[in-house]
């Protein structure tokens, strides 16, 4: 874990009190050559101001550039410096800012925002959302009311000299509570080389991997001498703090793990799935075109609209599949067994989504998918169809789950040719984790489609390699970090 160094201006007249970790004056931070070389500290910049080319500034931008990670960065600085961008990255955020302040009557609003928190509960919700978008100690946030529609109008830090004397005691505590949350487990024994951070969701009723996977997973990290820790959508705020970052929770492009993704990469960390990856392959509609222009078999696709629907029956015929460009876990993907469910589907399906995909249906009783990463296959399952059903789960009516079983292979046992298309269609992504699923019809191998967050579960995906599964993946992450610091390594 990294060491925590807080920079002020002048130390003697800091108000807050940190036990355990030092502070030190900017002018000691940016002058003394002792902290050049050392790599593992998290600053938190408590400086009076971070205009541009202030002292302020210049300890985050050299923080930086020294490899160390500080609170806030130049990136957020920058952000909060333009209204435009922070409307943009507040944009999720007005339903809860809408609930939040639908109480009050004035047309505008300050809200301070004190690592995460403020003086009234009722607004602690919104004050970490705006923390995990806007890293930085502390945040002072204004609003403004038009037609009864509350927006984001300027957003920026403010120093310790801004917060006013009666919430000086609540700064102490919140102060408190936050690092005695962050960095209580920081071991005393030997400090790992690099922090590994697995993003779950503990709500997710369909996680790309089950409480056991994760624990196999940060096993395998700390036997690459990593540390790890699980983190939530609530820690947005913290991702500088790490090297890596694993997603294991299901990805969506307009959802906060696109975010997580897109943050880390920007911080320099190694990130799967990378955002890339995220945005391809979550979309089908990208996936059936990028499999035409490169002559990978699959099934016969068309993309339909409002205006083409039309085509279907003559192009597909019947029985067709039906699929939501950004469908995942068998959600979202239909089958049309005449013109009336086609119809009925249609109507729906264009509610949402302005492009569906429309697939021939390949019946077989099972789907092979490869498990592959850094371009290279690393396992191979069987999922067989649920029982009476077309897809390899069916939701009763009850809401209960029925899967069929899966068979886990060798990748050497596996048919070549399965491989080899494969590793085809991944290739065209890059070289994250990704599940390719394909069918097998009369001896031909059809790509269905590629998954940039395969699932890996104890006793299914592990079931032939077991632990050695979690440790190849922890071993690129780990050789990836190395390539990132300029440490000589074979990947």
């Amino acid at each position: 874990m990294n060491q925590v160094l807080f920079v002020v201006d002048n130390p003697k007249k800091f108000p807050l009190h940190v036990p355990d970790f030092p502070i030190v004056s900017s002018k000691e931070y940016l002058t003394n050559s002792a902290y050049y070389g050392r790599k593992k500290i998290k600053v938190y910049n408590l400086c009076r101001s971070y205009r541009y080319q202030s002292t302020g500034y210049y300890v985050s931008l050299l923080a930086s550039a020294r490899g160390h990670k500080p609170l806030p960065s130049i990136e957020a600085i920058q952000d909060m410096k333009s209204l435009s961008i922070s409307r943009v990255m507040t944009e999720d955020l007005d339903d809860l800012i809408s609930t939040s302040l639908k109480s009050l009557h004035s047309p505008q609003f300050v809200l301070s925002v004190y690592f995460g928190r403020n003086m009234a509960k009722r607004y602690d919700r919104l004050c970490k959302q705006l923390f995990n978008l806007f890293p930085c100690p502390f945040l002072r946030a204004e609003f403004r009311k038009s037609k009864d529609e509350w927006t984001v109008h300027h957003i920026g830090p403010i120093s310790i000299n801004d917060v006013p004397d009666e919430h000086l005691e609540f700064v102490q505590e919140t102060a408190k509570e936050y690092f005695s949350k962050v960095y209580h487990w920081m071991p005393k024994r030997k400090v790992p080389l690099y922090d590994m951070a697995i993003l779950i969701n503990r709500e997710d009723n369909n996680p790309p991997s089950d409480e056991k996977a994760i624990k196999k997973f940060m096993k395998a990290a700390r036997k690459q001498g990593m540390g790890v820790e699980t983190i939530d959508k609530d820690d947005f705020g913290r991702l500088s703090e790490f090297d890596g970052l694993f997603i294991r929770e299901t990805t969506q492009v307009n959802h906060h793990t696109y975010r997580f993704s897109r943050f880390a990469e920007a911080e320099g960390l190694v990130v799967i799935d990378d955002p890339h990856s995220i945005r391809v392959c979550t979309n089908k509609v990208f996936l059936g075109e990028l499999l035409s222009l490169h002559q990978i078999p699959h099934p016969k696709t068309v993309i339909v609209h409002r205006d083409n629907r039309g085509i279907v029956p003559a192009e597909i015929g019947f029985p067709c599949i039906l699929k939501k460009p950004d469908s995942s876990f068998s959600q979202g993907v239909f089958k049309a067994e005449n013109q009336a469910e086609l119809d009925e589907l249609l109507n729906e399906l264009l509610k949402d989504s302005d492009l569906i995909i429309a697939q021939e249906f390949l019946p077989t009783e099972f789907d092979w998918r490869v498990g592959i990463l850094n371009r290279t296959p690393l396992y191979v399952c069987q999922y067989y169809m649920a029982s009476k059903h077309w897809q390899i789960q069916k939701k009763d009516s009850d809401g209960n789950t029925r899967y069929g079983r899966v068979k886990t292979l060798a990748v050497e046992d596996a048919p070549k040719q399965v491989i080899k298309v494969a590793l085809r269609a991944a290739n065209l992504i890059g070289d994250g984790l990704y599940g390719v699923d394909l069918k097998e019809v009369d001896n031909k191998i059809y790509v269905i489609e590629i998954n940039d967050n395969p699932s890996i579960d104890t006793e299914i995906e592990d079931d032939y390699l077991k632990d050695q599964l979690y440790d190849e993946i922890m071993k690129v992450f780990k050789t990836r970090i190395e390539h990132k610091k300029g440490i000589n390594t074979s990947l």
